[in-house]
């Protein structure tokens, strides 16, 4: 029973993700004053482009082809270790804030391959930008996270949330830092302004779709469904680490009803949040990501320092 509703978890990151884009897209059309596409429209995307037969370049190595499988398949493996609805589910055991991140360097070094593969100039240098970031935001994320764990004693996602739960409603400064370091870091990885724009191709600005401009039919499907997962992922960790309180402790269907109505809505408020955000900012200049993430690095740390100075020495 327990394994079937670690099965079901991960279906509803599957399956949900697309439509938290496609809030993030209304809300953004809304605040803009233009007309919002429906709700669904990002499964009516991933659709067309899976019912289309992929072109791939002559140039193009067996690498090209498979990279948006392994893409794919490592960040629905990493939503599996991210306790949505309920933590004392079997992946708890590896739900592993280092093995989360091991996920994520695996499928954005074979993202990085692929846009290198074909040999053109905007891959290469889509490639090349992402790994720049990469190698900044996560030191930046593994210190926000390390903030919690470090409270918890314990670098398990679920075990560090059963913490926070038992310790109840605690302001600790420390957390502040990392929630705003790990707010900064989830808008770099997933390619969100002000560090890239999702919807440009513009050579100047273009980071995650220079990578994935040769790419088409199910591959791009695979390819865009996987960056709506890892979209959800951030959004998810933000509201269950920062903001447990609701996540079913006991595997009741009443308790589990209750956990996914508020997961629901955490995730609509970050939503509405980010396209604020991204109506309010424009995107910034590339070489002005390093001190964006520098300071999210800083924040991270900061937390860190305030949980040893304020909390470690009680």
């Amino acid at each position: 029973m327990n394994w079937l509703l670690a099965i079901i978890q991960t279906i509803l990151f599957v399956s949900l993700a697309p439509l938290l884009a496609g809030w993030v897209k209304w809300c953004k059309c809304i605040l803009q004053n233009r007309k919002p596409p429906s709700l669904i429209q990002p499964y009516r995307e991933l659709l067309k482009l899976t019912h289309k037969q992929p072109v791939v370049s002559e140039q193009a190595s067996w690498l090209f082809v498979i990279s948006p499988y392994i893409i794919f398949s490592a960040i629905v493996l990493a939503a599996t270790v991210v306790p949505l609805i309920a933590v004392d589910l079997p992946t708890a055991r590896s739900a592993d804030v280092i093995v989360l991140v091991g996920f994520f360097a695996f499928s954005r070094f074979f993202l990085a391959l692929a846009g290198l593969d074909i040999g053109t100039s905007f891959g290469g240098m889509g490639s090349s930008r992402e790994m720049t970031i990469s190698s900044l935001a996560e030191p930046a994320m593994l210190m926000a996270i390390f903030t919690l764990t470090m409270t918890a004693s314990s670098t398990n996602l679920s075990y560090a949330i059963n913490y926070v739960l038992d310790q109840g409603i605690v302001l600790r400064p420390s957390f502040i830092f990392a929630l705003f370091a790990m707010i900064l870091v989830a808008i770099a990885e997933t390619g969100r302004i002000p560090v890239d724009n999702p919807a440009t191709h513009l050579e100047l600005t273009m980071i995650h779709e220079a990578m994935i401009l040769e790419y088409s039919g199910r591959h791009l499907a695979l390819i865009e469904w996987a960056s709506q997962i890892k979209l959800m992922i951030y959004g998810v960790l933000i509201a269950n680490i920062f903001f447990p309180w609701g996540i079913a402790e006991q595997l009741t269907l009443p308790a589990l009803g209750i956990a996914l109505l508020l997961i629901i809505g955490k995730l609509s408020i970050l939503a509405l949040f980010l396209a604020l955000s991204e109506t309010l900012f424009a995107k910034m200049r590339l070489f002005r990501v390093q001190e964006y993430l520098s300071f999210a690095y800083l924040l991270g740390l900061l937390g860190l320092l305030s949980h040893i100075i304020l909390e470690a020495s009680r």
